[in-house]
């Protein structure tokens, strides 16, 4: 039924109506969200109007329908119930039909059933007769081997011929085939005795004949041999076999443990040997299973690998037993070299195995797996974790010792790192199993050098002092210099005794480290090729991680170096505050020269520049300099404003009690002799700030670089001229 469509202006969709899952208060919510409940209220009586209007048209459309409605409904229960009386009789009729079919179905089941049961004991039967025969004709076919005398042993001998033997292994699989279909009839258990024989029989042959083949180097003998033990499916007792009776005598003979222990290259000796046995003992097996190239594909007995089977589990197990001491890792130089020589023996082993089948069957069989995993190599992890990372930290404990003539590093914390690092990877120390532990030392490494620099730059206590300490830097100032660049280390207020040589050694170690890094990265890269390692993404991102850590000692260590030198200078800037008693009411002459006190500020500055051109960068040494020299302007500039007011202060004074004079006495002065005190101490000032500048070119560095060393200039000068111009007043 379609509803009559509505004006345009509604706020719903009549369809709304029509949904199946229409819900009023979601219809309500949703015209909320649209318009208020007044206009919704409105739409929905004028629509109400409209359904009104179109039922009454509906109603008078169709009236004469709504009429005869009724009308056609009369006589219709007469109707249905002349109907239900024949639809019983048919419904009875259907069941009883049904109950017939039910019946006539489950008898041809059972008929089908016992016919089943029937067809599976005549199966039973069968399989039993057939194991009957093949028993007699087994049997048969001994005893007529037994009554020949000429080309035939007798019954009783463990050897019979190769085609024979074949003959009864065929028969004898089709007998183990329908004895195991026919387990547990009592039929069986009345022959089983027979066939144990038979079996027993059998195998005593087969054993026999494979040995006497084996001796005489007999091909058929051996293929028509091992061909049988394939029919009978005991290729399993045929290695065996030959494992017991071929490999492990020659085994008990070379697996020899004094004589290993005799000789330095008593191993490899005795791992030749151990190779020499697969082309010289195993030749005619090898041609008989396919092993060698030269094996002739029509005469092959397939499903045997007597290197794999026999050989290997032999060798492995006479040298576990035999020599135990071999697998020993309390001597690690002794395991390493040993076990290089017992791998490059898998791997020459390996080699010999005629195809890559054989030797996936080599690396997954329980003997290789216990050979590798008698090998102690977490052991031998840590020992050598123990020397590496133990030098490390005997280095660390004798602090910042300066390193041997000749090394790489001018300190021997650094020098041991770099020669740890490298010793992780070297070779008879790297073992490629464990890659991962070594690459996790080296990180390792890092981290420690990088936690004991930080401890060092940090501490708030002074460090002890090593036994064989960092001599102090020479001094070519005065006595009075000389005396402080030697005490400046224990009388500094930073937070270590550091010396300044120590800090640059630290310097030039981590830049020699950070440039050591990418050789580093490329012997890693190196190793880990070798043992099919791809994703080379997360080593060089774990060298960068190392490389930013050893990075972020540089900002501290910058801090301490500058902080070092600011104290050791300052504390002669200072001095600028004597220079008014040098001069006041002591009649010295004009200066002409920088105070001492100036050399003696500038001396550890000028003492870095010609012990460090060699050891850092220009930029680092400039970078230094610049930012010591700044908060040292920053200082002095304090020192020389507190000098000139307070000499400004009593040059007031004087004038004041100078006046006073004159008006208690007639007597006058004369001219001025000469430029006064405070003139003499504004123009010292102005020489030792322009000395400074001077020197501070001498550097390398340019006045403007250093922070209001121009504003000091300024002050000094400003100084002067009012003096002299006040004086030329006067």
């Amino acid at each position: 039924m379609n509803l009559p469509k509505g004006p345009d202006s509604l706020c719903f969709d009549k369809d709304e109506f029509m949904k199946d899952d229409f819900d009023v208060d979601k219809f309500v919510a949703e015209c909320r969200k649209r318009v208020q409940l007044e206009e919704m209220r409105e739409d929905l009586e004028q629509y109400y109007k409209l359904l009104k209007s179109a039922m009454v048209e509906l109603i008078n459309k169709d009236y004469a329908d709504f009429v005869n409605l009724s009308t056609n409904l009369v006589g219709m229960d007469k109707a249905l119930n002349q109907l239900s009386l024949p639809l019983g009789q048919l419904r009875e009729e259907v069941l009883s039909l049904r109950s017939a079919v039910n019946e006539v179905i489950q008898a041809i089941d059972t008929r089908l059933s016992k016919q089943d049961d029937i067809q599976k004991k005549k199966m039973c039967v069968m399989r039993l007769i057939q194991v009957v025969r093949s028993v007699e004709k087994i049997e048969k076919i001994l005893h007529s081997q037994s009554s020949k005398d000429t080309t035939s042993l007798e019954i009783s001998s463990p050897l019979l011929a190769g085609q024979i033997l074949e003959r009864i292994a065929t028969e004898f699989n089709q007998l183990q085939f329908h004895a195991v279909q026919s387990r547990g009839m009592p039929l069986l258990d009345k022959v089983r005795p027979r066939i144990a024989g038979i079996t027993a029989m059998l195998q005593q042959s087969l054993e026999g004949l494979l040995i006497q083949g084996l001796q005489t180097s007999n091909v058929d003998m051996v293929r028509h041999c091992l061909r049988t033990y394939a029919t009978i499916d005991k290729t399993r007792d045929a290695e065996a076999l030959v494992g017991q009776v071929l490999v492990k005598p020659y085994m008990d003979e070379i697996i020899v443990e004094q004589f290993v222990k005799s000789s330095p290259n008593g191993l490899q000796i005795m791992y030749a040997k151990l190779l020499e046995f697969v082309p010289h003992h195993c030749r005619l097996l090898r041609e008989v299973t396919g092993g060698t190239i030269s094996s002739d594909k029509a005469d092959i007995v397939p499903g045997y690998d007597f290197l794999v089977n026999s050989v290997w589990p032999e060798i492995i197990k006479a040298v576990e037993e035999r020599i135990p001491s071999l697998f020993n890792p309390g001597n690690p130089d002794a395991f390493y070299e040993r076990y290089i020589i017992s791998m490059d023996f898998v791997r020459k082993f390996e080699k010999q195995c005629g195809s890559q089948a054989s030797v996936k069957r080599l690396r997954a069989h329980p003997a290789y797996q216990s050979f590798h995993n008698k090998w102690n190599l977490p052991v031998y992890f840590q020992l050598r974790y123990k020397e590496i990372a133990g030098s490390l930290e005997g280095a660390i404990a004798d602090g910042l010792e300066a390193a041997p003539a000749g090394s790489l590093y001018h300190l021997q914390v650094s020098q041991v790192l770099w020669s740890c690092v490298c010793r992780s990877w070297a070779e008879r120390i790297y073992l490629p199993p464990l890659a991962h532990r070594f690459w996790k030392l080296t990180l390792q490494l890092f981290s420690r050098y990088t936690k004991f620099l930080t401890e060092v730059l940090t501490k708030t206590t002074p460090i002890e002092v090593p036994k064989d300490p960092v001599r102090p830097l020479p001094s070519s100032a005065s006595s009075t210099s000389s005396r402080t660049s030697q005490d400046a280390d224990s009388e500094s207020g930073g937070p270590t005794a550091l010396s300044t040589k120590q800090l640059v050694f630290i310097v030039a170690d981590l830049d020699k480290l950070q440039e050591q890094i990418p050789e580093l990265s490329k012997i890693v890269t190196e190793r880990l090729e070798a043992i099919g390692f791809k994703n080379f993404v997360i080593i060089s991102d774990a060298l960068e991680d190392s490389r930013a850590s050893l990075s972020g000692c540089i900002p501290t260590l910058n801090s301490r170096m500058t902080q070092h030198l600011t104290e050791r200078s300052c504390r002669f800037l200072k001095n600028a505050s004597e220079v008014p008693r040098l001069y006041r009411r002591t009649n010295k002459e004009v200066p002409s020269r920088a105070s001492a006190y100036m050399d003696n500020a500038l001396q550890p500055l000028h003492q870095l520049v010609n012990d460090s051109k060699d050891t850092v960068k220009p930029s680092i040494i400039h970078e230094w300099l610049r930012v010591t020299l700044s908060d040292c302007t920053h200082r002095y500039y304090e020192t020389i404003s507190d000098v000139l007011s307070s000499v400004k202060k009593m040059e007031e004074s004087l004038k004041r009690l100078k006046q006073a004079r004159k008006t208690t006495t007639a007597n006058t002065t004369g001219s001025n002799a000469g430029p006064s005190d405070d003139s003499k101490i504004r123009l010292q000032l102005a020489l030792d700030v322009e000395y400074l500048g001077e020197q501070i070119k001498k550097m390398g560095l340019q006045p403007s670089d250093i922070s209001m060393f121009s504003s000091l200039l300024d002050l000094v000068h400003e100084a002067r001229d009012a003096a002299s111009a006040e004086q030329a007043a006067s």
